[in-house]
């Protein structure tokens, strides 16, 4: 049967992306984040999953202001890196599992979780950043991957709750697939960070390290956490760590923490990573 056996988080910054694409990894501003990012790696080769399932937003590219579903799943066979105005990023195609996308849409859908089916759809910075931070520099991605795309830029998203609920169904989903798969869950997004207006360049160390903290050991505070807390605290974009609760509801109630990074500054964004694994 299938099985999820962890789950790990981290933020998607764009700027991680062209740093990792230009090679400037080893400058003084990125090698700090960089280096944090090997132990991710190898664990994740180590325990090479069949299936990642990679819960990230779409930003502008796939959805825009005239149609955002609160959530989306992809169901294809292949995923192209999108072009987000600069050109596509040098960084594989992302191979799916079909079967096992149609059977969490199915599941999902009865389990009263009104997914968006998406039979083609490109991934943006917010599924490939991801890949690249736990992957590094490959010729194929060592795994096929289920985009599942939330709603984070439109009022309203969907609260805290409602995606760890998601997570739990997910789990469900997964547990009664008949096929031998070994799947890893991903949440990405965040952590505290405001790209606009005078609160430009927040950063609240604090609020994301007990966020970390309680991803690991008390998901039910976290999970009731109203979106003004959000944008008071973390600024207007930390609203995507929502996304991270989708996660941990995968997860059994009490998990090991296996490793985590936080890094500041990462263009102006409070940069977070955590790998949990069930008990």
């Amino acid at each position: 049967m299938a099985k999820i056996v962890a789950g790990l988080c981290t933020s998607h910054v764009p700027a991680i992306g062209v740093a990792h694409d230009q090679g400037l990894t080893e400058e003084p501003y990125w090698k700090p984040l960089f280096e944090g990012y090997g132990p991710a790696r190898q664990w994740l080769e180590e325990v090479n999953p069949d299936v990642v399932i990679l819960v990230y937003n779409d930003h502008g590219t796939v959805f825009s202001l005239q149609s955002i579903p609160t959530f989306s799943i992809g169901v294809a066979d292949q995923y192209k890196p999108a072009d987000e105005g600069w050109g596509p990023r040098p960084v594989p195609v992302v191979e799916g599992d079909a079967e096992l996308s149609w059977h969490l849409a199915e599941s999902l859908i009865l389990d009263e979780f009104d997914m968006t089916i998406m039979n083609e759809m490109d991934v943006d910075h917010g599924l490939t950043v991801p890949l690249s931070i736990t992957c590094g520099h490959v010729d194929k991605w060592p795994f096929k991957v289920i985009p599942l795309a939330v709603n984070v830029v439109l009022y309203p998203p969907p609260t805290g709750n409602r995606c760890y609920n998601l997570g739990k169904a997910i789990r469900r989903a997964v547990d009664a697939y008949d096929k031998d798969l070994k799947v890893v869950i991903m949440g990405t997004g965040g952590m505290s960070h405001q790209l606009h207006g005078p609160r430009a360049g927040l950063i609240n160390k604090e609020w994301d390290t007990r966020f970390l903290d309680d991803l690991s050991a008390n998901p039910e505070r976290l999970k009731n956490i109203p979106h003004i807390e959000y944008v008071r605290e973390t600024g207007a974009e930390g609203i995507e760590m929502v996304m991270w609760l989708v996660m941990r509801g995968a997860l059994d109630d009490k998990v090991k923490e296996i490793y985590r990074h936080y890094h500041v500054p990462a263009s102006n964004t409070g940069a977070g990573l955590i790998i949990l694994e069930n008990e």
